[in-house]
Order: C-alpha cells, then sequence, then structure tokens
C-alpha cells in the first residue's frame, strides 16, 4: 500500500521507509561481494581485477542512465503528495518513454566500443580480454538494470519501498546461484558471472511489471496519455538530465582514477576492486538514508508542508552522521579480516592496500552521510543544477588526486579520493540547502500571512453581513 509520508513524525517516517531501501542496497552489494568473492576464489586474483577494471567504465554509461531514471521519479513522487493522480500517470508515461530512449543510447555505445575505452583506460593487457567480455556482457543486458531502476522509483514515489525490497532481494538469491552455477561448477568464466546478473536482474524486471499491473492502479497509463505526456517531458528532462551528469561526472573523476590506478598495475586494481566491495556495501545504509530524504521531501513539497521538510532533513542528516561515524568505526576495526575473505591467503600486498583504502574513507563516512541527505533533500525540491555542480568539485577533488598525489604517493593517493571529492561537494551542497532552506522559510512565511489576510476579509465579511435576528426585526 502506499504511504502518505505527509504525517508523522519526520525522524520515524524517514527511519522507516529507509530500511527496506537499506536492506534492498546491502543485499544488492552482498550479491556483488559474493560475486567477486567465487570470482576471486576460482577464476584468480585477474579475473577480479578484470571485473574492478570495468567498473568506471560502467558507471560512466550506466551511472548516467540510473541518474535519469532516479530524476523522472521525483515529478512523480511530488504528484503523490499533491494527490493529483492525472499528473502521477503522465510522469509515468514521460519516465517510460525517457528510459527507453536512453536504455537504447546505453546499449549501443556500451556493446560497440568496450574494448576501445578499456584500452583507452591503459587497461592492464593481461586484464583486457576478460574484461572486454565482462563489460559488453552487461551492456547487453543493461535494459533490466535501467527499468528496475526506474520501476523501483516510481514504486517508491508512493512511499511504498517494501514490494522493490522483495524484488530485489529475490533478484540477488537467483544471482547468487546462478553465479556459482555459472562460474564453479559450469567454467562459463567472467562472461558467465556478467550473464548471472542479466538474467537475475531480468526476473526482477518482470516481478516489478507484475506488482504494477495487479496491485497499483494509479501507475496505469491510458492509451490517451501517453500522448499528452509529451507536455511534461521538458519537465522531466529538466531534473533527469542534471542527475544524470552529476552521475556522469563523479563516474569521470572514478574513471580518471582507474586509469591511473592502471598504471600502478594488477594487484592495485585486484586492491581497489576488493576495497570498493566493501565499501559499497557500507556505504549502502547513508545512500538509502539520502534516498529516504529526496523521497520525503518530494511528498511534502508537494503537499506544501515545508515546515515539515526543514524539520525532517534536520533530522536526516543527525541520523547519517551517527551512523557514518559507526560505520568508520566498523571498517577500521575489522576491515582486514573482511578483505581476506575475497582474496585468500598468498596476497598480503592486496590484503594491506584495501585494508588501507578502508581505514582512510572510513574516517570521513559522516561527510558522506552529510553528502548524501543534502544532496537528497535538494533533488527532492527539484533543485538539481547545484548537487550537479558539486558533481563538478568531486571530478576536480578526484583528478587531483589520481593525478598529483598517486604519483607521488602511490596507492595511498587512490585511497583519498573519496574523500576528497565527499569535502568537495559537501562545500557547495550544504550552503546550498541553507539558502533553501531560507527560501523555503520565507514562503512559509508569506503563505501564513496569506491565509492570515484571508481570515481577516472572511470575519470582516460575517460582521458586515445582518445577523438573524436583524433580518427578523427589519421584517
Amino acid at each position: 500500500m502506499p504511504k502518505n509520508l505527509t504525517s508523522g513524525t519526520p525522524w520515524k517516517v524517514i527511519v522507516i521507509f529507509a530500511v527496506p531501501l537499506l536492506i534492498g542496497n546491502v543485499v544488492q552489494q552482498l550479491y556483488q561481494v559474493i560475486d567477486a568473492m567465487v570470482v576471486g576464489q576460482h577464476l584468480g586474483v585477474n579475473s577480479l581485477a578484470a571485473v574492478g577494471a570495468t567498473g568506471a567504465m560502467m558507471f560512466l554509461l550506466i551511472g548516467f542512465a540510473w541518474g535519469m531514471t532516479t530524476g523522472f521519479a521525483i515529478p512523480t513522487a511530488q504528484a503523490f503528495g499533491a494527490g493529483d493522480m492525472k499528473a502521477v500517470r503522465l510522469s509515468v508515461a514521460a519516465g517510460t518513454i525517457l528510459t527507453g530512449l536512453t536504455t537504447v543510447l546505453v546499449t549501443v555505445v556500451g556493446t560497440l566500443f568496450s574494448r576501445d575505452l578499456l584500452t583507452l583506460m591503459q587497461t592492464p593487457p593481461e586484464l583486457l580480454d576478460d574484461a572486454t567480455t565482462f563489460a559488453t556482457i552487461s551492456f547487453a543486458g543493461c535494459v533490466a538494470v535501467m527499468y528496475f531502476n526506474y520501476l523501483s522509483a516510481i514504486i517508491r514515489a508512493r512511499g511504498d519501498s517494501r514490494p522493490p525490497l522483495v524484488f530485489l532481494v529475490t533478484s540477488c538469491l537467483i544471482n547468487i546461484a546462478l553465479v556459482i552455477l555459472f562460474v564453479q561448477y559450469l567454467d562459463f568464466g567472467i562472461g558467465g558471472a556478467a550473464g548471472a546478473t542479466v538474467v537475475a536482474q531480468l526476473v526482477s524486471v518482470a516481478l516489478c511489471l507484475g506488482y504494477v499491473h495487479k496491485a497499483v492502479p494509479e501507475l496505469h497509463v491510458r492509451r490517451e496519455e501517453w500522448a499528452e505526456s509529451r507536455h511534461v517531458i521538458g519537465e522531466h528532462l529538466r531534473i533527469g538530465l542534471p542527475m544524470g551528469f552529476q552521475s556522469s561526472i563523479i563516474a569521470i573523476g572514478t574513471l580518471s582514477v582507474q586509469v591511473r590506478l592502471n598504471m600502478l598495475g594488477a594487484e592495485a586494481v585486484a586492491s581497489y576492486t576488493t576495497a570498493m566491495r566493501v565499501d559499497g556495501l557500507a556505504s549502502a545504509f547513508l545512500a538509502s538514508l539520502g534516498l529516504a530524504v529526496s523521497t520525503y521531501v518530494a511528498q511534502n513539497f508537494g503537499a506544501h508542508k515545508i515546515d515539515r521538510i526543514m524539520k525532517g532533513v534536520r533530522q536526516g542528516v543527525g541520523i547519517s552522521i551517527a551512523t557514518g561515524l559507526l560505520l568508520g568505526v566498523t571498517l577500521i576495526t575489522f576491515g582486514e579480516p573482511i578483505v581476506r575473505m575475497f582474496v585468500g591467503t598468498g596476497h598480503s600486498n592486496v590484503i594491506a592496500m584495501s585494508h588501507e583504502y578502508l581505514v582512510l574513507n572510513g574516517v570521513a563516512y559522516f561527510i558522506l552521510g552529510i553528502l548524501f541527505t543534502t544532496r537528497g533533500a535538494l533533488q527532492g525540491l527539484g533543485r538539481v543544477m547545484v548537487p550537479t555542480i558539486s558533481g563538478f568539485l568531486e571530478l576536480a577533488m578526484r583528478v587531483t588526486a589520481a593525478i598529483v598525489l598517486a604519483g607521488s604517493m602511490g596507492f595511498t593517493g587512490i585511497a583519498i579520493a573519496s574523500p576528497l571529492a565527499w569535502i568537495g561537494a559537501i562545500c557547495m551542497l550544504v550552503p546550498a540547502w541553507i539558502r533553501a532552506r531560507r527560501n523555503l522559510a520565507r514562503e512559509a512565511e508569506l503563505a501564513a500571512e496569506r491565509r492570515h489576510e484571508t481570515d481577516l476579509e472572511g470575519e470582516r465579511d460575517e460582521a458586515s453581513s445582518p445577523s438573524h435576528e436583524e433580518v427578523l426585526c427589519a421584517g
């Protein structure tokens, strides 16, 4: 059932909405972790590094499309908050069309140019063939990633984050079983790992479509509304494109780090790949809170509940900081034994570098929590330009770390890249949220003044009208 995020205690509403998102993100990261463990243990460290070598390139293309589809659901959430079901259906139609066009573009570019892009990134020769195979199969099946993300986003826009969780968990369990089957028992190699993920994600898309068809009539677009949706496509692109570019900007920074990392050799790539799997699992907690705040703000903005927006964001930031500190302490303390689960014995350098990455990132997780929450709040308001500009700051920090620090500090310089990027981003996001909050406060004051004036006019009209007794006396 859809849940109205415009009532109830703000922090409780945000946390309750975030829990299924969190479980889903953790499960998604877990299947990537298990995928890496199976590849690393059965195909070797070089195969694990080959998977990692594709990460930045896939993030650049699929990340752009993922950011766009997330943005397409923001007008849907605002329409739900306003109670305008016609606008909800038009938003769904526009988002579906735009997601399809984006998917075609990403699929064509990714499948045709994977090897060229990996070569341009100076991927180590011993990794190139496996990396190309993994990337090509992944891009060929990216329609599943795209539409699962979009369908999940519009279901969550209703305030219901549980069905996408169920579908994601089902998909992840299927993926784990298929990875073990394809890689460990059928010897399909690294292509089997990529194929298992595509098949599992197709199942999740089918589950989402079935759920929407049977249980979510408010998302059923009528025939004439497909044509009408052209009038709102511009609004969806206004929000979706900057969010896509924001992801791409971050990905370009990650890409520059990957190029510099490739120059350090296969061992450094394997270390980074391993650390990123663990880091992704930890940061999923904070990303879930950010997404919950975004949907919360969008619904309350549609309902014109300004005071509630400001209170909820303030509480969300506090929760994110506390969660970031706890996660940091956990990774600093237990990072090394976790890393050993991926690479086994005999790779002491990989273990040491991976643990160093986790420590340097863990101490800054509270900053990442602030980043996710404030960015989500601004996006929920439909103010997407500042988050996009903050992405340029992230890009500058990552490129600086990749080019300058990695040259003098080696892998340590690579490990510092993310914390520097987070700091650069919040230097833009926090002041932007403060300005947005002031503007919202002024809007709330003006709305209160207008209501007060309306009430006074009503009282004056009532006072000037003859009473019932006066009418009888006059008669």
